[in-house]
């Protein structure tokens, strides 16, 4: 039996499938919408949008969640939920944790986005390798210089903790 949370969760679907159809009609990226809900109504939406706007981080979550943190002037989400049309990415994933939101809900799953051409799930299976087997080079570099930047963080008064 389907309650009406069920239904209502259902319609924040579909209006986040029916946001990454536009886009996709539209030519602005690839077939991916999102939502974020808070107290009922959605304060952000977002379509992807990497290839007309020439920008790799123009996913749907990444825009969505923009968008919200600015609606409500915060930059954290807590008492909001994400509705996207597919399995984030481990970019939009770890935006999704930074923004703490209280939930995140998908459509699709990431092996479906791979089987249509992207493959999230590389990225998905280089995170846990160490550093030194990832099929990105990556080398550490001025770590000393660096360090005095978060020496002076950490001694800042009027920071704002995230």
């Amino acid at each position: 039996m389907v309650n009406d949370a069920d239904q209502i969760a259902a319609a924040w679907m579909r209006e986040a499938i029916s946001l990454g159809r536009e886009g996709m009609r539209a030519n602005e990226g690839g077939p991916f919408g999102a939502v974020v809900v808070c107290s009922g109504k959605i304060v952000g939406r977002g379509c992807n949008q990497v290839t007309s706007t020439c920008d790799p981080t123009a996913h749907a979550e990444v825009l969505a969640l923009r968008q919200a943190c600015h609606s409500l002037g915060r930059f954290e989400l807590r008492g909001c939920e994400i509705y996207a049309s597919c399995e984030p990415c481990p970019m939009c994933l770890a935006a999704i944790y930074w923004a703490r939101l209280d939930k995140a809900y998908y459509g699709c799953s990431r092996q479906e986005a791979a089987a249509i051409g992207f493959d999230d799930d590389f990225i998905y299976t280089q995170m846990p390798l160490p550093i030194s087997q990832r099929s990105l080079p990556m080398e550490q570099i001025s770590p000393n210089e660096s360090r005095s930047l978060f020496e002076e963080w950490s001694a800042k008064p009027d920071k704002v903790p995230y």
